[in-house]
């Protein structure tokens, strides 16, 4: 498994916002080179987030299901990559005074992954899940706006 944190000076509404939004996963889950499409009731449990990943012309289709929703604090989702097989994406968001930290755990579900599972991959895992944070942190920061996105 690969777990990254990382605080982000943006409240948890926030960033549930923008985790809350499929279509901009693009904008900081890394590899992700489009958004294909993203039901409309994401991220309820069961919706599905469909996106092309990879680098240059090699790429494949991805299919992201969530697996829990708790708006504001946690979602899991399944990452399917055939012939690849799946992973469990866990986020957490931990409000931290006006901020929130944020959890992201990674671990192989089925496939070829679930082999190569250890070191050199996990920390391979993490570098790229600790870039995905960094992005995710800055675009949170630069939207940031007091008291906006408030809770109910």
């Amino acid at each position: 498994m690969a777990r990254n944190r990382r605080l982000i000076l943006s409240s948890p509404s926030e960033v549930w916002h923008l985790l809350s939004d499929g279509h901009r996963y693009g904008e900081w889950v890394t590899g992700t080179q489009q958004v294909l499409a993203a039901d409309p009731h994401w991220p309820e449990v069961g919706a599905r987030l469909k996106v092309r990943v990879g680098a240059g012309p090699l790429t494949l289709d991805d299919t992201c299901v969530v697996r829990v929703c708790e708006p504001r604090h946690r979602l899991e989702l399944e990452a399917k990559a055939d012939p690849f097989g799946a992973a469990r994406i866990a986020m957490k968001l931990i409000p931290w005074g006006e901020h929130t930290l944020l959890t992201l755990d990674w671990h192989p579900l089925r496939g070829p992954g679930t082999r190569m599972h250890g070191l050199p991959v996990d920390y391979v895992v993490a570098v790229r899940n600790g870039m995905m944070l960094t992005k995710l942190a800055r675009i949170a920061v630069r939207e940031h706006t007091p008291g906006a996105y408030a809770a109910p």
